[in-house]
């Protein structure tokens, strides 16, 4: 990866990088939800009320645990091989660091001549 966010070259990849990103934060975010839920059951006092809000926990929990092995069987996610969980949450600081020295805002952003053909060629 290069500084200049415009080379293709940067680009090999993302499309795997966004989906690991998308699953780790749809994890994150579901283990929230049954977080908030078991907090708000504990809160409730309406049987109407706890008895929806232990069907969603229950429905929140097998869709965290979905979202987990999706991520356990494409390698995203590595919960019990810690070596293997840490090298992939190096590999995304690097990525991280590397975006964030970016020049994200070039003043010349003129690619022209940088491609084989026009856009508008087939």
């Amino acid at each position: 990866m290069n500084n200049d966010y415009l080379d293709p070259i940067n680009a090999l990849h993302v499309p795997e990088l966004a989906d690991t990103t998308f699953a780790m934060d749809f994890l994150l975010r579901s283990k929230e939800g049954v977080r908030n839920i078991a907090v708000a059951l504990t809160e409730s006092a309406s049987p109407d009320v706890r008895a929806l809000l232990r069907k969603q926990l229950i429905q929140g929990i097998a869709m965290h645990q979905e979202i987990t092995d999706l991520m356990i069987s494409k390698k995203w996610f590595h919960p019990h091989e810690l070596s293997e969980q840490y090298q992939l949450d190096q590999l995304s600081a690097n990525n991280t660091l590397k975006i964030g020295k970016m020049n994200l805002f070039p003043a010349e952003t003129n690619r022209k001549g940088m491609f084989d053909r026009t856009p508008d060629e087939h």
